[in-house]
């Protein structure tokens, strides 16, 4: 089973990247094979970042060849995505928006039904929009008629449900440990359902 994250963050070494991390280790664990993306890295290498709708349907000629492509690829051999991003806003990051708006092809081919998605988030408070961002990201994952999972899971060794949408966290994010805690939860989880 394969376990793809994706860093919404711009930052490769922040706290989005941290918790993703944490919950692919957790998975790792268990036996799943886990990859980690950054979404700014394969953006940057489109020629305009953003989807300005150039056809319909959509025939991939903003990023064909780029990383995004290749990223779309990943997506699509993945058996679950943990999508992270930092809160910006009361929502996703830049980054994770464009790469989504930019997935037409994907919904047009159903590529991602049925595939587990999850999310994480950080805001620099403890009510910082971790919860509206989560729902974002579902949003999307939900046009692309992924199956989401939520706060189905826990685990006695860890004393803790993964949470209502996810796993959200104060930054630091390393520092908050009751999302570590969540965020091995939500690996577990994953692994579990994927089993």
């Amino acid at each position: 089973m394969k376990i793809l994250a994706l860093n919404g963050s711009p930052n490769k070494n922040g706290c989005t990247a941290f918790l993703l991390n944490t919950v692919l280790e957790s998975a790792k664990e268990v036996g799943a094979e886990v990859e980690l993306e950054h979404v700014q890295d394969a953006i940057l290498e489109c020629s305009t970042p953003f989807c300005v709708a150039c056809s319909t349907p959509c025939n991939r000629s903003c990023y064909a060849g780029t990383g995004v492509e290749r990223l779309f690829e990943k997506m699509c051999a993945a058996d679950a995505i943990v999508v992270g991003s930092p809160s910006y806003f009361g929502t996703v990051s830049a980054q994770i928006k464009a790469l989504f708006d930019k997935s037409r092809d994907l919904r047009g081919k159903r590529a991602l039904i049925g595939k587990l998605g999850a999310a994480v988030s950080v805001g620099a408070s403890k009510y910082g929009g971790q919860q509206t961002t989560q729902r974002a990201i579902h949003d999307m994952m939900l046009v692309q008629g992924m199956t989401i999972v939520g706060d189905s899971a826990d685990f006695d060794d860890l004393r803790v449900p993964m949470g209502h949408q996810g796993v959200g966290a104060q930054s630091p994010a390393a520092e908050d440990k009751y999302a570590v805690k969540r965020a091995q939860a939500m690996g577990l989880q994953l692994v579990k359902l994927l089993g």
